[in-house]
């Protein structure tokens, strides 16, 4: 079983910044894609962020500029850095991993719980 793990939501001001943090733990052999995805009230979840294992990155056009993802592969980590948040910001991030669990075996898909990001003076 693998687990995922966020942290470090939270209620900040518009122009604010925010560090996000998601944790793997478990039966993992190898981690490929980590991703930051986000979810607002009435919408339908949309990707933010992406990051392979070696380092490539993709971000949506709305956090271009404002959003860095990085990662700890030695950790199984990965962050999310959202600076100049704006109100429109504000949804319940989700991590996901794409993680294989034997040498060979397929990938999985797993999610971490969510942790609420709001952005409001």
């Amino acid at each position: 079983q693998v687990h995922l793990v966020e942290s470090g939501g939270g209620l900040v001001q518009p122009g604010g910044s925010l560090r996000l943090s998601c944790a793997a733990s478990g039966s993992i052999f190898s981690i490929n894609t980590m991703d930051w995805y986000r979810q607002a009230p009435g919408k339908q979840r949309e990707l933010v962020a992406t990051m392979t294992s070696g380092g490539r990155t993709n971000y949506a056009d709305s956090v271009k500029g404002r959003f860095t993802i990085s990662r700890d592969n030695a950790k199984n980590t990965v962050y999310l850095q959202m600076n100049s948040l704006k109100s429109e910001d504000t949804a319940v991030y989700y991590c996901n991993a794409g993680v294989t669990v034997v040498a060979g075996g397929p990938l999985y898909s797993y999610w971490g719980q969510g942790t609420q990001v709001t952005v409001s003076s």
